[in-house]
């Protein structure tokens, strides 16, 4: 599969052939299945203290007085310590034991790798994630592309390509978080637009447009192509990441 490299004024320097994992077939089922093992890692555990409402002297008050056999408070009659009553303990609270990682084969997070890299060519999966776009996909920059250090020009050369409508669309969905999550250090949210792919160092030069995420060829991962669990993110490379992603 041929593809062509952009130079940064928007004209074409060559053409390339593209590794072999980007013929591999769409399997949704896996990458979703490799987003969601990737995802738990990160999930922190968390969970009550083991004896949260039955540090209580509270004691049943026998038989006789008309009354249930719940534990109930010293001086009172309010009872305690059962989960059946109120202001008694949690039945089933959280634990910190419970097992939050999802596993996954490693053939199988590698064949969702190489899916994930094969559906960021597809117009149709690209457009259906609702990225906007002028021209064609794949698009490769020369490696020039990674020694650039102001935005503006990243913004240029993008342009040029005709993919930093994608990077407006993201800007303009920017909103508050409707419920608590606001106040917890999360009050926006953005949609996701570009992924830039390099080969040696991240392009820090973009790192400050709106929904771009900036990594090497080693860092990529599922989650990177299929943000949400949803392949088809519209992604620039260098042609430096493609050879050394030939390695992976």
């Amino acid at each position: 599969m041929k593809a062509q490299v952009k130079t940064l004024d928007g004209g074409i320097a060559k053409d390339i052939e593209l590794p072999e994992l980007f013929s591999e077939e769409y399997r949704p089922d896996l990458i979703k299945k490799a987003v969601i093992a990737l995802q738990s890692t990160r999930r922190q555990p968390h969970g009550t203290n083991p004896f949260a409402g039955i540090c209580s002297s509270a004691v049943g008050w026998g038989s006789g007085r008309g009354s249930s056999h719940v534990p109930r408070i010293k001086n009172g009659s309010r009872a305690a310590k059962v989960p059946q009553a109120k202001g008694g303990r949690e039945a089933h609270p959280p634990k910190v034991a419970k097992i939050l990682i999802k596993e996954i084969n490693q053939k199988e997070k590698q064949k969702a790798f190489r899916s994930a890299v094969a559906a960021s060519i597809s117009a149709d999966l690209i457009r259906g994630r609702g990225h906007r776009f002028d021209g064609v996909v794949p698009v490769i920059f020369e490696d020039k592309f990674e020694s650039l250090i102001r935005t503006q020009d990243v913004i240029t050369a993008l342009t040029t390509a005709g993919v930093y409508h994608d990077i407006e669309r993201a800007k303009e969905s920017k909103k508050v978080r409707a419920g608590r999550g606001k106040m917890r250090g999360r009050r926006f949210k953005q949609r996701k637009s570009l992924l830039i792919v390099t080969a040696e160092q991240p392009l820090r030069a973009a790192r400050n447009l709106s929904g771009v995420d900036v990594v090497t060829v080693d860092q990529l991962n599922v989650e990177h192509l299929a943000p949400g669990m949803l392949a088809g993110r519209l992604t620039i490379w260098t042609e430096g990441a493609l050879i050394r992603l030939e390695g992976r």
